[in-house]
């Protein structure tokens, strides 16, 4: 699969991104100031621009001049998010993979929101992660996620929707068989890696997993 990185506008907490020469890489709105920081060259830079200063934009018009085709401007009035319509762009790409960094922090909406573009990503047969220095988010859909047995830290676990059923967690410290975990009660909080390797399986319904490295 082809891999997609976004860097969005958020709380961008890594001091590094590792990104491989096939990458197709995005900068979501004000990611351009933080691709500038991590001297990465973004493939495409799109947004409403409405978090960055009048030395970037002026950048950026630069860059649509020498280059039309790598900057989209958004209006600021739209359906979309600048996330999502950057996940949106990745697909059309071919991308099926993304790795989403500065997606959380800041406002708890765009964090949320940004959660909800996992499962947009999962219903479009592609899968993404946001993440960060502490760890990351992923959804599940009928499914099952296998976690190396180097894998440290804690899991949580939520149900995205009413209800997912034959939720079974196995090498966890806490272990479930053919459960069902619905979105009213928290049951899934801060589970532990063990040293082995570990495995999620949810056969209906979407799981969303917070794989938090530093207990």
């Amino acid at each position: 699969m082809r891999r997609c990185i976004i860097i969005g506008a958020g709380e961008l907490n890594v001091s590094k991104i590792l990104v491989r020469e096939d990458d197709y890489v995005i900068a979501a709105d004000g990611g351009y100031i933080y691709c500038k920081a991590l001297e990465i060259v973004p493939d495409l830079i799109l947004g409403d621009f409405d978090s960055i200063g009048e030395k970037e934009a002026e950048e950026l018009a630069g860059i649509q001049k020498i280059d039309p085709k790598r900057l989209i401007v958004l209006p600021v009035e739209k359906d979309d998010t600048d996330m999502l319509a950057a996940i949106r762009a990745g697909l059309q790409e071919g991308c099926r993979e993304f790795h989403i960094y500065g997606g959380q922090g800041g406002r708890v909406e765009h964090t949320i929101a940004n959660i909800q573009c996992l499962k947009y990503l999962k219903e479009c047969g592609a899968v993404g992660y946001l993440i960060d220095d502490s760890g990351m988010i992923l959804v599940a859909k009928d499914e099952t996620i296998r976690f190396h047995e180097e894998t440290k830290g804690l899991l949580s676990l939520f149900s995205m929707g009413d209800r997912a059923e034959g939720v079974t967690l196995s090498n966890l410290k806490y272990e479930l068989h053919d459960a069902v975990i619905t979105n009213s009660y928290p049951i899934g909080i801060s589970n532990e890696f063990v040293g082995k390797e570990a495995s999620v399986t949810v056969k209906s319904g979407t799981l969303m997993m917070i794989w938090n490295k530093r207990k």
